[in-house]
């Protein structure tokens, strides 16, 4: 056994240990630590054998103390139920991580009350910036805003940086595609109305629509499975052909009641969603739905945060990507009757 792995050290090692160690200054080890400074390849070597050795480990709060910087961040998510915000979650971390940047995750689970303090403790752990996507219209950052760089993503808000995708985009081309299979006859359960990117989707979607076809009915429900009485009854009247859900969870849900009703899917009603999560291809049907650029939101949330880290006084601003259509099996083309021969096509 060589004499260096037989050697035992007792007690927490020091930068000033692994710089005698390294046989080098304290400020080396320093420059080596924070990749930072003019340092040769054979005396990093050295560096990072003696910190292995001695089994470094540096004291980050030691480090904020004297730099400022924390190299952290936080995450605010509204509900880690649906599998979409986990999937947003790894993509914000994948990010950081490639920043040297930690991220501290809350969960909000719809609570506003959480969601306040879950802001109030991420602050007080002395995160660099924070990437939020509210649970409510309710703007709980106003306080901190100016001292803690924000970026919201997902569901934008006025006076703060944003990064979203083009949810007017996905309406249209739900819309294009639900006219070019022929459906005529439409239930639109849209999300609540106070978030930008539910008013967005709406709005998309009825632009596109115009009179091409007929809203039969219309109700308002909340970005999760749980579906409300009236929506319930909404999908049970069979008055319409086609169902638009405002995103992925709702549609999921409403494909499992009509299914416990024996209302056949895509055959009697059809169904799109939004946002393609993982569930969507494996429902059945596989769900016709809006693709979401979750990878190119967490990437560019990340860099939003790291500009107004940089530069406080930035001007505000939002960055918008592009989305597109995912056609799976929950839409069935609707079968027409020639008013000449009277034989129905298709």
């Amino acid at each position: 056994m060589s004499r260096s792995k037989s050697r035992k050290f007792s007690g927490k090692a020091t930068l000033r240990d692994v710089a005698r160690e390294a046989g080098v200054s304290v400020a080396t080890v320093s420059y080596v630590l924070n990749n930072t400074g003019s340092v040769s390849d054979q005396v990093r070597k050295q560096v990072k054998s003696a910190i292995k050795l001695r089994g470094y480990v540096p004291n980050l709060s030691a480090q904020a103390m004297r730099t400022g910087r924390t190299k952290t961040i936080g995450m605010i998510l509204p509900d880690l139920r649906n599998p979409f915000f986990p999937e947003l979650a790894q993509s914000v971390e994948n990010a950081a991580r490639s920043n040297d940047l930690a991220v501290f995750l809350v969960d909000t689970q719809e609570s506003q009350t959480a969601e306040a303090e879950g802001i109030f403790k991420l602050i007080q752990y002395g995160v660099e910036g924070i990437v939020w996507c509210p649970s409510s219209d309710m703007d709980y950052f106003k306080e901190y805003s100016a001292d803690t760089p924000v970026v919201v993503i997902d569901r934008p808000l006025p006076n703060y940086d944003n990064v979203y995708s083009d949810y007017i985009k996905g309406g249209k081309l739900l819309a294009q595609h639900i006219l070019s299979e022929g459906h005529c006859k439409i239930g639109l359960i849209s999300g609540p109305q106070s978030f930008e990117s539910a008013a967005q989707r709406r709005r998309g979607f009825l632009d596109e629509l115009g009179n091409s076809a007929e809203v039969v009915w219309e109700v308002e429900n909340s970005f999760s499975m749980e579906l409300g009485d009236e929506t319930r009854a909404r999908l049970l009247q069979q008055d319409v052909s086609v169902v638009v859900a405002a995103n992925d969870m709702i549609a999921i849900a409403a494909i499992k009641i009509l299914n416990q009703n024996k209302i056949k899917v895509p055959e009697t009603i059809s169904i799109v969603g939004f946002d393609d999560i993982p569930w969507s291809d494996i429902v059945q049907p596989p769900l016709t739905t809006i693709k979401q650029p979750l990878s190119e939101l967490g990437k560019e949330a990340v860099n939003l945060l790291m500009r107004r880290i940089e530069n406080p006084e930035a001007s505000k601003k939002s960055v918008v990507l592009d989305v597109d259509i995912v056609i799976r099996q929950s839409v069935r083309m609707i079968e027409t009757v020639d008013n000449e021969t009277g034989l129905e096509s298709t």
